[in-house]
Parts: C-alpha cells; sequence; structure tokens
C-alpha cells in the first residue's frame, strides 16, 4: 500500500476514535447524570447506598472505581462529589485509594487518548515558524521538568483537570511520569474530600450540608502550596544552575 494511503487511513481510523469517543462525551452529559452528582442524591440515598455497599462491599468497590475512571476519561462533572460519595460508603482511607487509582486510570485513558490521535504529524505541520519554536520550546522545557511540573500542576487546582490530562501528552511528557505525577498529585486533595465524605453523616444528623470550600481554608490550601512549591524546587534549581552556566 503506498505510503500516502496508509497515512490516509491512520488520519480517518484517528479521527474516528475521537469522533466516537466526543460522541460518548456528549451523550453522557445530555443524559444528565452529572446533575445528580450532588449533596441532595446522597442525602436522598444514603440508607440505600449504605445497605446495598454492606451487602455487596467488593462489588461496590469495582462499581465505584469504574464509574470514578469513566468520569474522568468522558470529563463527566461531578468527580468532587463522587471523591465525596466514596468517603461516605466507604471511610477515608478506602475512597481516597480507589480515586486515586481510578482517577488516575481514568486520567492515562484520556493522555493515551490524546496521544494516538495527534501522534506526530502536528508538530510536523507547525513547521518551522514562529508557532512551531514557541510549541518545541514548550515541549523541551515540559520534557525536562516533567515530573516536577505535573506534580505542580496536580497539586494546585488553577486549571481544569480534563486540561492537565491532555497538555501532557501532547507536549510529550514519557507516560511512567505522567502516572506517578497523576497519582501523587492528587492524593492531597482527594485526602481532604474523602475525609469530608466520611463525616458525611454527622453532618446530615446536624441537617447541614458539607462545605467543599475548605480546600481554600487557608489550613489546607498552604500546605497543598508548600507542596507544589517543593515540587517545583527540582525546576528552580535547574533554571539557576543553567544561569550560571550560560
Amino acid at each position: 500500500m503506498p505510503e500516502a494511503a496508509r497515512e490516509a487511513r491512520s488520519v480517518t481510523g484517528r479521527l474516528v476514535v475521537l469522533v466516537v469517543v466526543l460522541l460518548v462525551a456528549v451523550a453522557l452529559y445530555a443524559s444528565g447524570l452529572h446533575e445528580h452528582l450532588d449533596f441532595e442524591t446522597l442525602r436522598r440515598h444514603r440508607t440505600a447506598l449504605q445497605d446495598w455497599v454492606a451487602a455487596h462491599q467488593v462489588l461496590s468497590v469495582v462499581v465505584f472505581m469504574a464509574a470514578y475512571a469513566a468520569s474522568v476519561a468522558f470529563s463527566v462533572p461531578g468527580a468532587v462529589w463522587l471523591t465525596v460519595g466514596g468517603g461516605f460508603l466507604f471511610g477515608t482511607w478506602a475512597a481516597a485509594a480507589s480515586v486515586v487509582i481510578a482517577a488516575t486510570a481514568g486520567a492515562t485513558g484520556v493522555f493515551l487518548l490524546a496521544r494516538y490521535v495527534t501522534g506526530d504529524a502536528w508538530r510536523a505541520r507547525l513547521g518551522e515558524g514562529r508557532l512551531g519554536r514557541m510549541v518545541a520550546g514548550m515541549e523541551s522545557g515540559f520534557r525536562d521538568n516533567a515530573l516536577s511540573t505535573m506534580l505542580v500542576l496536580r497539586l494546585i487546582p488553577l486549571f481544569p483537570f480534563w486540561l492537565v490530562n491532555l497538555v501532557p501528552a501532547v507536549l510529550g511528557v514519557p507516560l511512567g511520569t505522567y502516572i506517578v505525577g497523576t497519582a501523587l498529585g492528587i492524593i492531597p486533595a482527594t485526602m481532604v474530600f474523602a475525609s469530608i465524605g466520611a463525616g458525611l453523616d454527622e453532618v446530615l444528623a446536624r441537617g447541614e450540608a458539607p462545605d467543599l470550600s475548605i480546600l481554600w481554608d487557608p489550613a489546607v490550601l498552604g500546605p497543598l502550596l508548600g507542596l507544589a512549591a517543593l515540587a517545583a524546587l527540582p525546576m528552580v534549581y535547574k533554571a539557576w544552575k543553567g544561569r550560571r552556566g550560560a
């Protein structure tokens, strides 16, 4: 088969995969399932959920992790409430472990999809112009500090989770680095929201709603920023060393 025909088939295959994924994501969003991922749903169905988890302990964890991974893979809103719900049903530690594994799996799926769909052809199309040089510089800088950058992006929720899933794939971050950076970087915030869920029974008994803005409380945000600063130290050191050697 001629090279041009192979390339055309490859591009077509990538487009088909992308369209299918987008259609599934749109269908999930249009179904309105994410609208039920809230405090009211937990309050209304808490007894039924607790009873089902008690009767199907292993299956409930598997179903929860599969649902969480799918919500991340298809960028369904409401992951915070899934984490809170996990803490409510399984306790802080079991929920946090399940969420970290499931979220990392879902994010890795997005990463691999983005890498497959974009391939290397887009770099060639950018050429040697200003945009091409800028992207090449970003790619080089990201790769040189891949783990540190991933940790900072995951620890500080300044950018949408789905965007941080995509950009590293486009900029050539190694898969192993991406997985480690994602898994480690989401642990602190996951622990916070899972612990909120674990204390939800007491909140419900008082007739109150959980305060999810706690992540922005200085007592919580401060340590997260501190961890991010530690993660950024290798980048700062490399930049400082590069200037001294220049």
